[in-house]
């Protein structure tokens, strides 16, 4: 193995962060991939013939810097993100949108033209923004984002509408659960920085065309490579006269690899780290992670069904958002509604949960709507792990040298989203080339 060869296990967007980082620098890349679509947990799923619909919604914001850079290294066009600016709004409840100003001016005239807040509601968000900032946005690392809207006396409606569905959107972890400093970290770097950090970045395509196709795109024309199908069922540690590597079972060529990357999903890691015989400690703790689900309820209503925003917040039901996919790329009348971590929805039927969402935004819209043409529902039953302050999150090295984890559930200032992942797989990306011979 005279040139340096690395291995990519997972083609989800901390597998293809680490890939295209790596063939930035030079590198020859090859990405094993089980599965014929590109995305992991974030990608397209192809339902009722002609549908094609993420099997879940993600939502950017402008503070996730990583993942918009790898946008344009790998050539994807501004125009596939719809920004917006930061919007809440509930149909006949609430309405609250930042205004193009430099922080705190963009919260503070926001708050101000909000319709259907109080002004003791508008205070206590003030207060929350201001002991946070004071405190240099640092909690105690064991308290619960309960607990802080309780200590700094937030009211049931800011409660109800900004700060429980924004935890649980960030968080996919409900505000009895989740993380206060997470949660601070989120807040710090949205709703306290500048208004360009806090714009809703909503994606117009399916999010498998949105950064994985054009980051396999970009590893072509660097000599990296693409090995859909092939199942890397375990690694094994090697040692020779050529000084060793890393053998992965599964990979046709047998050949060992000076480095590889773990980056799939965490109950998928956990087995591989397994096979190693080296990592017993570190593939139970994984193994252990707690996780949440995220169900999408799709609503194929039709020609003229259409939402008054692209995102809209819902209550007294079981989604707690509403996207209108005809506003974004997609089909007119298709709507995505979202229902994040466990809740009563689980013990529902397919039929009953579609039937209790659509009731939900009748009720929400004050307007009957047609039945559906068509309707979905796609469970993630672990699609993120649970964002709770007591939770172990490993970093991105191993016991067994050259081997690597990447993926959205590493230590992170951040909660498990795209731009964990990503983030996760440029620092395993920068590790490995910090221990390469200078190329």
């Amino acid at each position: 193995m005279a040139a340096p060869t690395v291995a990519v296990i997972g083609a989800g967007y901390a597998g293809l962060a680490c890939a295209v980082e790596l063939a930035r620098a030079g590198v020859h890349v090859t990405v094993f991939e089980r599965s014929h679509t590109l995305g992991g947990r974030a990608r397209v799923v192809h339902k009722g013939g002609h549908w094609r619909v993420d099997n879940g919604q993600h939502i950017l914001i402008g503070a996730y810097s990583e993942l918009t850079r790898l946008l344009r290294v790998t050539g994807v066009s501004p125009k596939q993100l719809l920004h917006l600016p930061l919007t809440l709004h509930y149909p006949g409840r609430l309405h609250l949108q930042a205004a193009a100003l430099p922080a705190p001016f963009h919260l503070a005239l926001g708050l101000l033209r909000a319709r259907g807040l109080t002004w003791a509601d508008r205070l206590a968000m003030l207060r929350l923004m201001r002991r946070l900032k004071k405190a240099g946005f640092r909690v105690d690392a064991k308290m619960r984002v309960a607990e802080l809207l309780a200590d700094t006396a937030q009211t049931p409606a800011l409660v109800e509408l900004v700060w429980a569905p924004l935890c649980v959107a960030a968080l996919n972890t409900p505000v009895e659960d989740a993380s206060a400093q997470v949660f601070t970290n989120v807040l710090r770097d949205s709703l306290a920085a500048n208004a360009a950090a806090s714009e809703l970045l909503l994606p117009r395509t399916d999010l498998s065309e949105l950064f994985p196709v054009p980051a396999v795109r970009y590893l072509a024309t660097r000599r990296g490579r693409l090995r859909n199908g092939d199942t890397i069922e375990a690694i094994h540690p090697v040692a020779d006269a050529l000084g060793g590597g890393l053998r992965l079972q599964g990979d046709p060529a047998g050949t060992p690899w000076h480095q590889v990357v773990i980056a799939t999903a965490a109950y998928h890691a956990a087995p591989l780290l397994a096979s190693t015989g080296l990592c017993d400690d570190l593939a139970t703790a994984i193994e252990r992670l707690p996780h949440e689900p995220i169900v999408t309820v799709y609503l194929g209503l039709g020609a003229g069904q259409r939402l008054a925003h692209p995102m809209i917040g819902l209550t007294d039901g079981p989604a707690q958002w509403a996207f209108d996919r005809g506003q974004l790329g997609g089909p007119e009348g298709l709507l995505a509604c979202v229902i994040s971590a466990h809740g009563e929805h689980e013990a529902l039927s397919r039929e009953a949960l579609v039937d209790a969402t659509r009731a939900q935004l009748e009720r929400q819209l004050g307007r009957p709507l047609p039945v559906p043409e068509w309707s979905q529902v796609i469970t993630e039953k672990r699609a993120t792990i649970a964002c709770r302050p007591d939770v172990f999150r490993p970093g991105i090295r191993t016991p067994v040298p050259g081997l690597w984890l990447a993926g959205d559930y590493l230590a992170s200032d951040y909660p498990a989203t795209l731009e964990s992942a990503v983030r996760s797989g440029v620092a395993c990306a920068q590790a490995i080339l910090a221990q390469l011979p200078a190329r």
